[in-house]
């Protein structure tokens, strides 16, 4: 699930530069600064120094906050018609636009490798997991940079740029501390980065970087991936308004969850007690009659068949029901405190 939302940063600058529009807009990167005028054999006899000026975006540019949640269903939020009350995303939707029909390749690298370029997997050499790289063309696990990524362009355009959580579009022989690090997202068109280089990751004792630095373990005993990700997210926006709060962000925000291991506080695990208990087969019918109130699908939909390798719940022991709707509570309670 992605989330985006935009707002506008105050008293901008107009873009002061020294390369043609023409040239500003519609290629990239910017052909390095050569001083126009001419240069004498003395000071006196050259034209006036000129510096090259910092590239600013235009005024009112806006500040764009992405927010990509890892293997959340269509229907596992509320904001879509699921059991896992998401108060905040709904506040987003009811400001914004709700999509219908987004789809996505349902694999990690791919979906994000498309999300941050505009393109096709494919095209930005993802056709699968980077663990699964075979090096042949749009499977080699490596966006080039022909795909430039939307952080990439709007650097280049004046914006700061940063990216906190999960990497999975790194090659998976590239993640270790000691790099290379051309294809880590501050090879991506991001200035700063703090996350981990995998598909999934401890929430307690994550395997951390910020940049190329490995982060040591926390020892809060109360450490939550979640809370550690938005606190330096929270963070980087306030030091980038506190120093240059003239120019825009682009933010983007991927959480490890929901994505197996799943941990969350007990807490908020036994806010679900007993709310599945009903099963998964009545789950899908009350998530579907949701989704038909909120219209995010039609009227007529018809609930599809449960796939054969899942059995009918009905058909499940007493013990098999209580561990499978306590994984269900977990679930909930993971994405709840997301």
């Amino acid at each position: 699930m992605a989330l985006a939302q935009s707002g506008n940063a105050q008293n901008r600058l107009p873009i002061p530069h020294t390369i043609p529009p023409a040239a500003a807009t519609e290629s990239l990167p910017r052909p390095d600064f050569h001083f126009p005028g001419n240069v004498g054999r003395t000071y006196q006899d050259s034209d006036p120094p000129m510096f090259p000026q910092v590239v600013r975006p235009p005024k009112g540019a806006p500040n764009v906050l992405l927010i990509l949640l890892d293997d959340v269903g269509f229907g596992q939020f509320s904001a879509f018609g699921g059991g896992v009350p998401s108060p905040n995303i709904e506040k987003l939707a009811a400001q914004g636009l709700r999509y219908t029909r987004f789809h996505t390749t349902a694999l990690c690298s791919p979906t994000r490798a498309a999300l941050l370029t505009g393109r096709d997997h494919h095209v930005a050499g993802t056709g699968v997991i980077t663990e699964l790289a075979t090096g042949y063309d749009g499977y080699t696990g490596i966006i080039p940079k022909s795909a430039g990524t939307v952080a990439e362009i709007l650097r280049q355009n004046g914006y700061a740029t940063a990216w906190i959580g999960k990497n999975h579009n790194t090659p998976a022989w590239e993640t270790s501390e000691v790099g290379p690090f051309d294809h880590w997202p501050s090879g991506l068109g991001f200035d700063y980065f703090y996350a981990f280089n995998s598909g999934d990751t401890s929430q307690y004792e994550p395997v951390l970087f910020e940049n190329k630095n490995r982060v040591p373990r926390s020892t809060d005993p109360n450490y939550h991936l979640s809370h550690d990700l938005a606190d330096h997210a929270i963070a980087w926006m306030q030091r980038e308004r506190a120093i240059d709060p003239e120019r825009p962000f682009f933010l983007y925000v991927a959480p490890g969850a929901t994505h197996a291991p799943h941990h969350a506080p007990k807490e908020w695990i036994d806010k679900f007690k007993g709310q599945f208990d009903s099963g998964w087969d009545r789950y899908r019918e009350m998530t579907l009659e949701r989704q038909k109130k909120l219209g995010v699908v039609p009227p007529d939909t018809r609930l599809t068949a449960r796939p054969e390798s899942l059995a009918a719940w009905d058909s499940l022991n007493p013990n098999q029901k209580r561990l499978y709707a306590r994984m269900m509570e977990v679930f909930a309670g993971f994405g709840a405190h997301t």
